[in-house]
């Protein structure tokens, strides 16, 4: 199912629509160049990376945001163990740095939150700034008990119930628990990079 996004506020080009669609194979050198130009070659060495490191998405709960053709937007969630209780992790976010004022990013929050509401899951935790994701549900309510595999600052472990209750008995580390890649996970090699960016 493919959801296609409008702003109304002014009829000029930078007001064109978007669509926010599961996301294909044919998106991953894009997305990968994407991920690699909005958060650098140093993004494999964050402490949510070791929750994604070597495990597919959830089923269903990985989305590309298309404007004229191209992949402007990517989020992705993945399924963890938040102290034993079953959870997603969200991220990582990103969208193209022209399209940044578009509302992409809020966007692809909404569809991806209302997509694991839907699949039944019952919660959602990030590591983000809260007075972004504030917006979307999310706080430090439910995660003080929790912790990650790293290093990690307190105030941006982030979460939000999509069932009422599903975090409050969690406690302890949290863990992959998705289904392993088969094979080496995809990155955008050097002149896939730089063919994302000449687009641009």
């Amino acid at each position: 199912m493919t959801a296609v996004w409008k702003k109304t506020t002014a009829l000029t080009l930078e007001a064109a629509p978007f669509a926010i669609r599961a996301e294909r194979a044919s998106d991953v050198v894009a997305r990968e160049a994407l991920l690699d130009a909005s958060f650098g070659e140093g993004r494999f060495a964050r402490t949510c990376q070791r929750l994604r490191d070597g495990r597919a998405p959830a089923e269903g709960l990985a989305f590309t945001a298309v404007r004229e053709g191209r992949v402007v937007g990517t989020v992705r969630l993945w399924h963890v163990s938040a102290g034993g209780i079953p959870a997603l992790v969200l991220g990582p976010l990103a969208v193209d740095a022209p399209c940044r004022s578009l509302g992409v990013g809020a966007a692809l929050m909404e569809h991806a939150l209302a997509a694991a509401k839907a699949r039944g899951h019952g919660a959602v935790i990030l590591r983000g700034d809260a007075a972004y994701y504030a917006r979307f549900g999310f706080s430090a309510d439910k995660t003080g008990e929790l912790a990650l595999p790293g290093p990690f600052e307190r105030e941006r472990l982030l979460a939000v119930e999509l069932r009422q209750g599903a975090l409050d008995d969690a406690f302890g580390m949290i863990v992959a628990t998705g289904d392993k890649l088969r094979g080496p996970a995809p990155r955008a090699n050097g002149k896939a990079r730089k063919l994302l960016i000449q687009a641009a």
